[in-house]
């Protein structure tokens, strides 16, 4: 009896020793995150808001009080940013290296309305930058100088004010299917690859108007004109005279506002996770970060990782009931 509980104590313990050796090199490698550096998916163009700013608030990641190691932006445009997404969300390591750039209500809308590869219950957020609200913009010459001015040749020309936007179910194309239907008028939307693209659109007169974000309209405004804000007060850092939608009678709220942050997949480590949440705000909230990103009209609003779950859990569910609505 003793030679068999002996013998099954050495099996016990050799099975817990194979065990924990498998576990040696998970635990080696978040206590020595980040040993290189780490790659981050934007899935907006080059040059646009998401990429301009990941690039501003990811600049200091090399320094030993962050991350002490660099972050290298991986651009992969298309689809309104379903294309990064999904590469993303179906072909990204989970080991912390390898992560990308959320913008919200754009990937959560898209998962709501369309079949895609990502959702919040399959990627884990770190911490949230920004919070840029969509614009109305027209060029800078433009006959239309107000909302009333577009509004008026809308209903005089129905169908004839083409609108861009950075492809479909992202904030641009929430704002202006809001605005569609509180205004009752006949408007056109023509989705594009990216902010940049979207904007281009709009100074070369391909389009009369479009939805952009606060930031890139605010960095190209000797460009074109702001007619108004998607949110529920005036922007007063940047914008402090240009009214928002509900100002001017139409209701049009915050529902399209663009937060961006950070995230990595779902099974990346907890204690990679943990350490990514602690040092990634410590990164946005650099006094640099800061002033790079005021210099570049770029509003932030940093949000640790927990209020970030819970703010994805709020969008999905709000989401779903604005988009049932508004595609009655």
């Amino acid at each position: 009896m003793l030679k068999k509980i002996t013998k099954t104590l050495q099996t016990s313990a050799l099975a817990f020793a194979v065990a924990g050796s498998a576990l040696l090199p998970q635990l080696a490698q978040a206590d020595a995150y980040p040993e290189r550096p780490v790659s981050m998916v934007v899935s907006y163009s080059p040059g646009g808001a998401t990429d301009f700013q990941a690039r501003i608030v990811t600049m200091l990641a090399g320094n030993e009080d962050y991350l002490g190691q660099p972050m290298v932006i991986l651009n992969k445009p298309g689809a309104g940013g379903k294309v990064g997404w999904d590469f993303f969300a179906s072909k990204a390591k989970k080991n912390g290296y390898e992560l990308a750039a959320y913008n919200v209500p754009h990937f959560i809308a898209q998962s709501i309305v369309f079949k895609t590869k990502y959702n919040i219950d399959n990627l884990e957020p770190i911490a949230n930058w920004g919070a840029d609200p969509a614009v109305l913009i027209v060029g800078k010459d433009s006959p239309f100088n107000t909302l009333e001015d577009l509004m008026n040749y809308a209903k005089e020309n129905p169908g004839k004010v083409t609108f861009s936007g950075a492809g479909l179910y992202v904030g641009h194309h929430i704002a202006y299917l809001q605005f569609a239907k509180a205004s009752g008028l006949k408007l056109t939307y023509v989705p594009h690859k990216g902010g940049t693209p979207a904007m281009k659109s709009v100074m070369g007169g391909q389009v009369k108007a479009g939805f952009n974000n606060l930031s890139d309209a605010f960095r190209n405004r000797d460009s074109v004109k702001i007619l108004a804000v998607a949110d529920l007060e005036r922007n007063k850092e940047f914008l402090p005279d240009v009214p928002t939608f509900m100002e001017q009678g139409v209701e049009v709220d915050d529902s399209s506002v663009n937060f961006r942050g950070i995230m990595a997949r779902k099974g990346t480590p907890d204690e990679v996770v943990d350490y990514l949440a602690q040092r990634v705000p410590m990164m946005f909230e650099d006094k640099k970060t800061l002033k790079k990103m005021d210099s570049a009209g770029s509003p932030v609003r940093i949000i640790p990782r927990e209020e970030v779950i819970t703010m994805w859990k709020e969008r999905e569910a709000y989401l779903k009931e604005l988009l049932a609505d508004l595609k009655k």
